[in-house]
């Protein structure tokens, strides 16, 4: 089995989509990049961002796709075919309306659900083997749901988010340390709102 990791944070490309929510995949692996001293460059035969490093006696590379969020899986399937990497090894990034804001979760083999970006991969992986750690945006309440996740945080909410990013970053070396499941058991807690406990 090949010893290299595909880490993808999902997003949207250019400047007008910085800061959104549907952008927090490319903010968790820009801000594992920054840790591990490494900067993206451009493949457009890869159709991304691509940073290659090391961690934990593995090989790493981390992958922002410019394809636009629905079309992610293009770029993810080129990425993992030129570096030979399975899909179980393969950890996406993402955003979760269906999460609390706050909250994360690690899920393996697990469906698409109603997010775009995750069906495209799993249409051009042709598989669910792959790894996805979601992250809780908040409740679209009444807003259209295309129209909330293109929205920034507030500052209170960014607070929060800010605080996950960390743990996002914990869970992913936790997995590439110690396994899928020390992973999961990290970042599956439940944040109880009123006494700022886990469970």
């Amino acid at each position: 089995m090949s010893d290299s990791f595909l880490i993808v944070g999902l997003g949207n490309p250019g400047l007008s989509y910085e800061g959104t929510r549907h952008n927090i995949g490319f903010d968790l692996v820009d801000l594992l990049a920054k840790k591990l001293n490494v900067s993206f460059r451009e493949k457009n035969k890869l159709e991304g961002y691509v940073a290659h490093t090391s961690f934990a006696g593995k090989q790493l590379v981390l992958l922002k796709p410019t394809t636009y969020m629905n079309l992610s899986g293009s770029s993810v399937k080129k990425c993992a075919r030129y570096y030979r990497i399975p899909s179980s090894q393969i950890l996406v990034l993402v955003d979760d309306v269906d999460l609390p804001l706050g909250e994360m979760r690690i899920k393996e083999k697990s469906g698409a659900g109603t997010h775009n970006g995750l069906k495209s991969v799993e249409y051009y992986l042709n598989s669910k083997d792959y790894l996805r750690l979601r992250i809780g945006i908040g409740d679209s309440k009444q807003m259209k749901l295309d129209e909330f996740v293109l929205k920034p945080f507030s500052p209170e909410e960014k607070d929060i988010i800010d605080d996950v990013l960390v743990k996002g970053l914990k869970a992913i070396e936790i997995w590439l340390n110690q396994g899928i499941i020390e992973a999961m058991n990290f970042a599956n807690k439940r944040v109880k709102k009123n006494l700022g406990e886990v469970k």
